[in-house]
């Protein structure tokens, strides 16, 4: 008994005093051999001896029974080192840059998909007011496509070629009424120091303006095509917008979770109400201010100019702050380049229609819309402009505003909690 004991002693001391690396040899040599040509398994190999004791940690390289999906047990990860995270970090900036860079690339089209998507909230209340009256929404977004459609068409066949007839008249006596401007006094004595009007009368009659903002005629052409062609692509999003601003807004919706998904929807529904408002209001402003003018000038005598200045000022009308002053000029020069006594009686108008517009048209309409600061509105228009030029001033307003509701429901609600 005492030698068996000292014997598996023994052995067992020289099982466990081996190294990793005879282990790994020992299973080697105790694995079964299999025959590459014949696929049998070597009996005199796979015969273990009963006298030598097995480390029961010791395992086999391979088992032929082990599954071929089996792949073991996964080891412990890699140590994140700071050259791990900055690996990942150098990619994450590098995906963003190129995420930035493919936005530049396509910030045309994204601009006319913001456009028409705002163009659309702005036609949906036509399409609830119909709703309203008793048509179902499928009839109704049909009759405000098509009525849409009509103002489309009826501006391209009626107004556009009464506008390029009377666009072409201005030119023409461009000429004739810097002739007159030389004729005053204090415009005299200016042209004598700076000779201010020789050269305006020159630039205008030799078309480098147009050679330097549009590459001549050819650049004239594409530019007007291409103004043509984002004219159509936005009343097409538009339209299709339109016809699924429900199922838009279910979907963006579904995307909070399930716990605030009701706020969530009765927030976006203020937003898109605010947004349409805004739109259809400024709509309504520049419509004012483009049919009194139409009026004024036909009162007046300048009835040969009037359908296109009117259109001038009416979109113009539309950009916050500075739209409405820049029509007003422009109406005024060429009244004051046609008459002074003319001139003078536009300017009066255009005050009065300013305090008429800012004071009891504007509040009128946008009193159901927006409600946003004077100060912020400034804010909003300079940055929108600065970003995307007419488009960004004219987005600003309605952004300004969904921005704000958002903090007054969901920041300062959170704030006052802590």
């Amino acid at each position: 008994m005492s030698d068996t004991s000292d014997s598996d002693t023994e052995e067992g001391r020289a099982v466990r005093g081996r190294r990793p690396a005879e282990d790994a040899a020992h299973a080697t040599e105790l694995a079964p051999r299999v025959d590459e040509q014949t696929g049998e398994v070597d009996g005199a190999a796979a015969q273990l001896d009963d006298d030598e004791p097995i480390d029961d940690s010791v395992h086999f390289l391979h088992d032929p029974e082990q599954p071929p999906d089996d792949f073991g047990t996964p080891g412990r990860p890699l140590s994140r080192g700071p050259f791990i995270w900055g690996l990942f970090g150098g990619l994450g900036v590098l995906v963003a840059i190129w995420i930035a860079m493919m936005m530049i690339a396509v910030r045309g089209v994204i601009v006319l998909v913001v456009v028409a998507l705002f163009l659309a909230v702005g036609l949906n209340p036509a399409v609830e007011f119909l709703m309203r009256r008793g048509l179902k929404r499928s009839w109704a977004v049909l009759s405000v496509i098509l009525g849409v459609l009509l103002l489309f068409l009826g501006f391209l066949l009626i107004l556009v070629p009464i506008i390029s007839h009377q666009v072409t008249a201005i030119g023409d006596n461009l000429p004739a009424w810097f002739d007159r401007l030389q004729r005053n006094g204090q415009i005299r004595r200016l042209d004598h120091r700076y000779d201010i009007t020789t050269k305006v009368e020159g630039y205008v009659t030799s078309g480098g303006w147009a050679q330097k903002a549009f590459g001549g005629v050819v650049g004239i052409g594409l530019a007007i095509l291409g103004i043509l062609l984002n004219a159509f692509v936005v009343l097409v999003l538009t339209l299709y917008f339109l016809a699924s601003l429900p199922s838009m807004k279910q979907a963006a919706y579904s995307l909070a979770p399930s716990s605030r998904r009701g706020r969530v929807s009765l927030l976006g529904d203020r937003i898109l109400r605010n947004i349409g408002g805004y739109v259809s209001g400024a709509f309504v402003v520049a419509m004012c201010a483009g049919i009194s003018t139409l009026i004024f000038l036909f009162v007046i005598g300048l009835g040969s100019y009037a359908v296109a200045l009117a259109v001038v000022v009416a979109l113009l009308d539309v950009i916050p702050m500075i739209g409405a002053t820049i029509g007003a000029v422009i109406v005024c020069a060429i009244a004051f380049a046609t008459d002074v006594k003319t001139g003078l009686i536009a300017v009066v108008f255009y005050i009065a229609y300013q305090q008429l517009e800012n004071y009891v048209i504007y509040p009128k309409v946008m009193s159901r819309s927006v409600e946003i600061p004077g100060a912020l509105t400034v804010i909003a228009a300079l940055i929108g402009g600065t970003l995307l030029g007419v488009v960004g001033a004219l987005l600003a307003i309605p952004t300004a505003a969904s921005i704000l509701l958002l903090v007054k429901e969901v920041f300062l609600p959170r704030q006052q909690a802590r």
